[in-house]
């Protein structure tokens, strides 16, 4: 049976925050499974970096693991600090900035 999951240890127990690093002026990802179903990845992002305004075919469960970022969905803004989650619901604009260094993980079901 092959793996589902990539980029991650199995069988073991993880804190999700300590398995991507922060980049200085960089946002950076690692996709943990993509399929036509759902994509999971996580995400750190350097203060004041973005994802600007897009839109998605799914709706994105944002969890943020550390830091503080700010959630803008249909003009409006959110913030997002660690152990709190949002749903960017599928084709409402959206975007993620750090507004201090910040870390998360993206569940987008489709």
């Amino acid at each position: 049976m092959s793996k589902k999951m990539k980029n991650i240890a199995q069988s073991e127990v993880l804190t999700l925050r300590e398995q991507i690093s922060y980049q200085e002026g960089q946002i950076v990802s690692k996709t943990l499974t993509q399929n036509q179903a759902v994509s999971i990845t996580l995400f750190s992002f350097a203060k004041g970096e973005e994802i600007s305004t897009h839109e998605s075919g799914g709706d994105a469960f944002v969890t943020c693991l550390d830091g503080i970022g700010k959630i803008t969905i249909d003009g409006v803004e959110y913030l997002l600090h660690e152990g709190e989650s949002i749903v960017m619901p599928a084709g409402h604009p959206h975007a993620v900035y750090g507004k201090e260094a910040f870390k998360m993980l993206l569940v987008v079901v489709f």
